[in-house]
């Protein structure tokens, strides 16, 4: 029999292959389409589990607030996922799903858990602004090639900013420093699924000065390096010329952050380009794996002033 630990190791190598494993549940029906959907959310994320307990509404919530949960003297906000992604619920809500992201805690309410499917990246395909409102980054086709069965993988980001936004200045040019320095030409190459992310980087990078090309995988990134080293070595130049550095999320369809920086890493032509991995998915196990894969940087979403140190640090480019 399979021990726990083997089990745990298991999951946690997926990282190593491209790999992810999907959690798969239902939020009800959806009123366009008149049927239930699948959605899916990393395993990773989830850290636990349990049936709807009693919640306690908050006055003055945002729409989609159900209120607060006490897990075990932990208060955690509680999220009508259904309600977010217009989905009417035919038994009511009945599971809570208990996740980490961006170093927050806190619970979906779904209808039902059905499974959990392991994946390679490739069946992750992008499908921004598609489903769900725009909540959706990417479907996952669930039985390889054969698109008879598809998961929606939210935008917990994006859905997160939506629900709880924030008080503050995301990007305070006072708290982030002063501009940085890069070889003139050259920009930083960056890579992240979700639209909310995405947007918030690209204040950040312009807050720091620095020009930047901005993907929605790490294939469209590790496709992006390739043409740009093609024409720069055409042109008499090296790509250190053209990339500064390259800064990618970890969860992302078609190939994930750890796939693109050992691509990297691994490539005589591109070894030496500083790589920062910018990721929701926290955790010692994945700290383990962003050394391991050659990555120049590491940090959690989202603190401007954060990713602005890591940056300048991988950069060599500190106060």
């Amino acid at each position: 029999m399979q021990t726990i630990q083997q089990e745990i190791d298991e999951r946690t190598n997926l990282t190593s292959s491209n790999k992810l494993e999907l959690l798969l549940f239902r939020l009800g029906n959806d009123p366009q389409l008149n049927r239930t959907e699948l959605f899916g959310i990393n395993v990773f994320k989830v850290r636990e589990i349990i049936p709807m307990p009693t919640i306690t509404a908050v006055a003055g919530s945002q729409p989609h607030m159900m209120g607060v949960v006490d897990l075990r003297g932990q208060i955690l906000p509680v999220i009508d996922l259904a309600g977010v992604t217009g989905c009417t619920p035919s038994t009511g809500l009945n599971i809570l799903l208990i996740t980490e992201y961006a170093r927050s805690t806190q619970a979906f309410a779904v209808e039902s858990v059905d499974d959990i499917v392991r994946l390679d990246w490739k069946q992750v395909l992008s499908a921004e602004g598609n489903a769900a409102g725009g909540m959706v980054t990417s479907i996952a086709r669930l039985d390889g090639d054969k698109s008879d069965r598809l998961a929606q993988v939210l935008d917990v980001e994006t859905i997160l900013r939506q629900v709880m936004p924030s008080t503050g200045l995301d990007i305070d040019p006072e708290r982030i420093g002063p501009k940085v320095d890069i070889k003139p030409g050259s920009v930083i190459l960056a890579a992240d699924d979700s639209l909310v992310a995405r947007t918030m980087i690209e204040e950040g990078l312009t807050a720091m000065g620095l020009p930047y090309i901005m993907c929605k995988t790490g294939k469209e990134a590790w496709d992006q390096l390739q043409a740009i080293s093609s024409k720069a070595q055409a042109d008499g130049h090296s790509i250190g010329d053209k990339i500064a550095l390259v800064l990618t999320d970890l969860e992302m369809p078609e190939m994930d952050g750890f796939t693109l920086t050992r691509n990297i890493k691994q490539d005589p032509r591109f070894s030496s380009i500083p790589v920062v991995i910018h990721s929701s998915l926290t955790g010692a196990a994945n700290e383990a794996h962003v050394k391991k894969v050659g990555a120049d940087g590491y940090v959690a979403k989202f603190v401007a002033e954060d990713l602005a140190q890591a940056l300048r640090h991988a950069l060599r480019n500190e106060d």
